[in-house]
């Protein structure tokens, strides 16, 4: 087996069968299994992958068992060379999976390959990002990475100068489409199941660069991403739960000192984010109340984040996972 494909759905039964079929139409002389975990969906995934796709094998959990350990579940079972963890809103290109695997085989140092993520109306969706930092979060915080998007400097955590045109080594590959090397992940070990959602893919990436693998990035392979299915159905939630990711990162391989640091700055980027809703609401723009609602979200989260990743932590499991 060259790939095995792992699929972590959650609610997201349509959208999950065009992700199927695009695998099933793209795949060319690759030998790929499919895995889909699915974690406790009630809008009947189940169902629909056993009697459109008999040849998916299929993991279906009574509870939302989070991001992590899905994909967990289903690396334990996978016999493929490489592992591709991909998301189930995503639509497979034609020849992406061939592309990668073509890609690793040339770069024996790569553990993770990224690929070029596009939107629906097939422009450039930004992946790939370096780890958290003070220096990266106090610009996040500020804003300034968005009205300077081309600089370097402003925009180096998310790399928004970066048109995603060319091979490069990365920090971290995002999580919508990882392309894994089996013997890395025997070296480093499987995604850290404390990681409910948010992080455990920068933890991961964190790791192999750690264990002396590079994460690289592969222009030549193609996805469509909708992005958030899952997610926009617990919004607030989200908001939360991927600051908490950030910090628990930053507890677990960076110590206290900067652990309480990252604590302020992540409030900072809650707060700062404040007046822009409190503005909406008193201007009248959109929905006036959904704006204040909006504003008493982020002043919650800067209290949280004052307290730790736990308390910005949203491990429910109605929580989603895409």
């Amino acid at each position: 087996m060259d790939v095995s494909i792992i699929i972590v759905n959650w609610n997201t039964r349509d959208i999950l069968r065009d992700c199927l079929r695009s695998i099933d139409e793209s795949a060319g002389p690759v030998r790929c299994e499919i895995i889909v975990v699915d974690n406790a969906s009630a809008d009947d995934s189940v169902e629909m992958v056993r009697r459109e796709f008999p040849h998916v094998r299929l993991i279906a959990n009574a509870e939302n068992r989070g991001f992590a350990t899905a994909n967990n579940e289903g690396m334990a079972v996978a016999q493929g060379r490489y592992v591709l963890l991909l998301n189930s809103d995503t639509v497979v290109l034609n020849g992406a999976i061939a592309r990668t695997v073509a890609f690793a085989e040339a770069h024996p140092e790569a553990a993770v390959v990224g690929c070029r993520v596009l939107n629906a109306d097939r422009t450039l969706q930004p992946t790939c990002f370096m780890f958290p930092s003070a220096l990266n979060m106090l610009l996040s915080s500020t804003h300034l990475y968005k009205l300077r998007p081309r600089s370097r400097f402003f925009g180096r955590e998310r790399m928004t100068w970066w048109e995603r045109d060319d091979m490069r080594e990365v920090e971290v590959v995002d999580g919508c489409y990882m392309f894994v090397r089996r013997e890395a992940i025997d070296q480093v070990g499987l995604l850290d199941e404390t990681f409910f959602m948010y992080g455990e893919e920068t933890d991961w990436c964190y790791r192999f660069r750690q264990g002396g693998w590079k994460n690289l990035f592969c222009p030549e392979a193609q996805i469509i991403h909708l992005g958030g299915q899952s997610s926009k159905l617990v919004k607030t939630e989200m908001v939360y739960q991927l600051r908490a990711g950030i910090l628990q990162f930053v507890k677990k391989h960076h110590g206290p000192v900067r652990y309480r640091a990252a604590c302020l700055l992540v409030s900072l980027w809650f707060t700062t984010r404040v007046p822009f809703w409190l503005f909406r609401f008193l201007c009248g723009v959109g929905g006036r109340w959904e704006s204040l609602a909006m504003a008493g979200v982020y002043l919650m989260g800067s209290l949280r984040a004052m307290v730790g990743y736990r308390a910005l932590c949203c491990r429910r499991p109605q929580m989603s996972v895409v």
